[in-house]
């Protein structure tokens, strides 16, 4: 299967590049997955579309404030860090720029010396592994000194940070946000409840290789950067409960696809209790054993994650429903708009 399957043309102007002022004022199209019939709705009515006895599974993870601006010890070059993926202790794989720069033994001071770190090696794709050092905890210096990674494609600056997380972020650790789940608020997941759906979460510390571009022409040859995830008992006890009773199980956003499909694909279709690394790539052809349906936002073409989406729903449906947004002026990427596929 070609990559050239999953373009698709993009006005660069359907790019949000802010996030709306109320999250659940977002558009959201309805794509029915088997006969591809769309229908347009807002993000708030949601409900209409769940009913009692389905789960929602969202993705606790909380973005990092993972870019990091330093100089070069002794010749005061700017540096620009971005935090992937904490390997041991004090230990990080980052990407840098310029990275030709810094080299094994490379040290980089940030906010004055309060921060200082040193190259310890490279990792893949050009990337270098870091050492830091600080007084005090890691994460609290990060929240003073970093800034949040938001994706290239938007320009614009960020206001409010918290604006890049979901309403209910706790686990510290992701390099971007799973931004199907920034429609929601604590007053719609209330309602949401009410009706009688289950919530359900899940943790996926989103890498970057989940937004690389796909850089070969056949699937089968690309591969994923690996994902932390982790899974409690007591989710997997309710959505074994759910599946028992006929209830659906969504997932919001791709992320917590891959988890969800990631532990149903090495347990026969069932959900256990489980924490790791995964790989696996999604693409049409896949065989779905763990979710029914989707919340997602709109995705760049040629890449993995417009592959998962027409995976679930048919590769004709998704372009077509691709056209059919572009068409209709919807938003795409991290501070768009949304659809759910049923």
């Amino acid at each position: 299967m070609k990559v050239d399957l999953f373009d698709f043309h993009l006005p660069e102007e359907l790019i949000a590049q802010t996030p709306l002022a109320e999250r659940t004022s977002s558009r959201l199209m309805v794509l029915d997955k088997k006969n591809g019939e769309i229908q347009h709705s807002v993000f708030k009515d949601i409900k209409d579309h769940l009913k009692s006895g389905d789960c929602l599974v969202l993705n606790d993870t909380r973005v990092l404030p993972a870019r990091l601006f330093g100089e070069k010890l002794g010749t005061g070059a700017k540096i620009e860090v971005l935090l992937l993926k904490q390997l041991d202790g004090d230990a990080w794989e980052t990407l840098i720029k310029p990275a030709k720069r810094v080299k094994e033994g490379t040290e980089i001071t940030f906010g004055n010396g309060s921060l200082t770190a040193v190259c310890t090696g490279t990792s893949e794709h050009g990337g270098r592994v870091l050492e830091f050092k600080y007084e005090g905890i890691f994460y609290e210096v990060l929240e003073q000194l970093g800034e949040m990674p938001l994706p290239p494609y938007i320009k614009e600056q960020l206001d409010d940070r918290e604006r890049y997380q979901t309403v209910f972020a706790r686990e510290r650790g992701s390099a971007a946000a799973p931004t199907a789940g920034l429609h929601f608020t604590e007053e719609l997941l209330d309602e949401i409840k009410e009706m009688g759906v289950h919530i359900a979460f899940i943790t996926l510390h989103v890498g970057l290789g989940t937004f690389r571009p796909v850089s070969v022409e056949d699937l089968n040859e690309h591969e994923m950067h690996a994902e932390f995830y982790q899974v409690t008992e007591g989710t997997a006890r309710l959505l074994n409960e759910v599946r028992e009773q006929g209830g659906r199980i969504i997932s919001v956003g791709t992320t917590s696809t891959r988890t969800l499909e990631t532990i149903a694909s090495a347990h026969n279709g069932r959900f256990e209790e489980a924490s790791g690394w995964t790989d696996i790539f999604i693409y049409p052809g896949y065989e779905f054993k763990a979710i029914d349906g989707m919340i997602t936002n709109f995705h760049l073409p040629k890449s993995t994650l417009i592959m998962l989406v027409s995976a679930l729903a048919g590769r004709e449906n998704v372009l077509n429903a691709y056209n059919k947004a572009v068409e209709e002026r919807y938003r795409f990427f991290s501070f768009g708009d949304a659809m759910l596929i049923l």
